[in-house]
């Protein structure tokens, strides 16, 4: 997959590959579309030597929540007690510190202490934090209570035991991971700052930087320039795919992988980059060198790719079919799918296409959106299951679509998570026929919080079943059509430039004749 997606210079997200082919699928709940950071602090007064037990003992009351809740208060005393006789099986002269984590669950108004041992490695005592951190944020929100079967709470303090004697701050997120996986979850996990920035870019839409697609050229393992964004700072200057990215701001990028240089072109709207390029056409002349100096700006990324595809009836009338291929579920996913739709009716569309093939998904809230623009009244648009197993429909509001044309759905084997959301909520209100393949099967959906060192933390908080209650996690949704896999690796490139291989794609095919189905029974009653 990462040779599919170059590296742009305001380094979108890219999912590790479930196959070689297919980006791994995500969801992030409609609640948590803003990511919240995590309340955690280490009180000033936290930090003290531990010599005994009974100084230790001294210690353990006030590092307990001030709360009502007894059942808290004595899961509180339990992380702290085992954690601190940990302590004195490493060293006499241990430090240990006291995590405060709060929660903004209603349901949970209260706060956790956790004491633990300090680590001489800064880097890694940062981590300890981390952990605590994710640890208690998996407590109360995992949609799975008993933990996959395991007592959660000594496998904070079995982590925070492994992590003590590390010295680098890698390795202790090697442990939390290792933490995390015990959960058989693959989808809760922590991810990397730089990885998060990459997944909020992602989900926001609005980027800043220059408007460059990079990639290093594996032959010569020079820097060169894939494409640039239409009407972007690079776009304007000229800048073409096939140009190689010598130096930026005067620094050459021998050795310089094409992430890092994507780190350097970016920047805040308003400031500036110097970029020297080299055409690529005569190595020998200084004239095929050239420095430009270009604006960052804030550049919107639509997820969104649409052309019209004129083809005629059985009958032989010559009708317009909007194709759509959608490509993650961004936060501007819905508006920039409101706005093609508008177009598109504008200028005479009488059937569509929605193409979600190889989408891994994004935000549910975004999913759901979009799903608004094609459906009316007060449908019910998923299922969720919570922890409890307490199921709630997320229905409508006196939905009013914008086009009531026959759709076709597009799916395979990649469109996975809010993908499915969608899918089955067309499918299932009669609204869509979908035509392809199984999709993937990821009936889970995640919050995901900012922890206090730019890391984040994804945790499964709910299951979901399709407005049929159809199970979709590990199942999948198999389509009403089946259609054969040529020409999915050719996916359009470019707004409005789709011609040949839309035409070439059998799924397509099968999906025309799907709506000329749809039209005839229309016209027929």
């Amino acid at each position: 997959m990462e040779a599919l997606r170059p590296k742009f210079d305001l380094n979108p997200v890219h999912f590790s590959p479930i196959s070689k082919k297919l980006p791994k699928p995500t969801s992030v709940s409609s609640k948590y579309l803003t990511p919240r950071k995590c309340r955690a602090f280490v009180p000033r007064n936290s930090l003290f030597r531990t010599k005994s037990d009974a100084q230790i003992d001294s210690r353990r009351e006030s590092l307990l929540p001030r709360c009502s809740d007894t059942s808290l208060i004595n899961s509180a005393k339990e992380v702290v007690e085992s954690v601190a006789r940990g302590v004195v099986g490493f060293t006499a002269a241990a430090a240990v510190a006291a995590v405060c984590i709060c929660w903004d669950s209603p349901a949970t108004a209260e706060s956790l202490t956790v004491a633990f041992p300090v680590s001489r490695a800064r880097e890694v005592n940062t981590v300890q934090r981390t952990l605590v951190e994710a640890w208690g944020l998996i407590r109360e929100t995992f949609v799975d209570p008993t933990f996959n079967h395991q007592d959660w709470d000594l496998k904070l303090q079995q982590t925070m035991v492994e992590m003590f004697p590390l010295r680098s701050a890698d390795a202790a997120y090697n442990k939390i991971s290792g933490m995390l996986s015990t959960l058989g979850d693959p989808f809760t996990r922590i991810i990397s700052p730089k990885e998060y920035q990459s997944f909020r870019i992602s989900s926001d839409g609005n980027l800043q930087g220059v408007g460059l697609f990079i990639n290093m050229e594996p032959k010569t393992g020079h820097l060169v320039v894939m494409s640039c964004v239409e009407g972007s700072p690079a776009a304007r200057a000229g800048i073409h795919g096939g140009d190689e990215l010598v130096e930026i701001n005067g620094e050459s990028l021998d050795g310089i992988d094409s992430e890092a240089a994507a780190q350097k072109l970016r920047g805040r709207a308003g400031t500036s980059v110097t970029v020297k390029l080299h055409n690529g056409t005569d190595s020998e002349s200084n004239s095929s060198f050239r420095e430009v100096n270009l604006p960052r700006e804030i550049i919107k990324l639509s997820p969104i790719s649409s052309t019209i595809i004129p083809h005629r009836t059985q009958d032989g009338r010559l009708l317009k079919t909007g194709y759509v291929k959608l490509l993650a579920f961004s936060q501007n996913a819905a508006v920039d799918m409101e706005n093609t739709v508008h177009e598109m009716e504008d200028q005479g569309v009488e059937s569509y296409i929605l193409d979600l093939r190889n989408n891994p998904g994004g935000l549910v809230k975004a999913g759901l959106d979009v799903a608004r623009i094609w459906l009316d009244g007060n449908e019910t648009l998923v299922n969720t299951i919570d922890r409890d197993g307490i199921m709630a429909p997320i229905n409508m509001a006196s939905g009013h679509a914008l086009t009531h044309d026959p759709l076709v759905v597009l799916v395979n084997e990649g469109s996975a998570s809010a993908s499915e959301i969608l899918a089955g909520a067309l499918h299932d209100n009669g609204r869509a026929i979908l035509v392809g393949h199984k999709t993937f099967g990821k009936g889970k959906i995640q919050s995901v919080t900012e922890l206090h060192d730019g890391s984040a933390l994804f945790v499964t908080v709910a299951k979901y079943l399709s407005p049929a209650l159809h199970d979709i996690d590990q199942v999948g949704i198999t389509p009403d059509v089946q259609c054969t896999t040529e020409m999915l690796n050719s996916p359009p490139k470019e707004r409005n430039v789709m011609g040949s291989p839309l035409e070439a794609d059998s799924c397509i095919m099968v999906a025309e004749h799907e709506l000329d189905v749809q039209e005839s029974k229309g016209a027929a009653s």
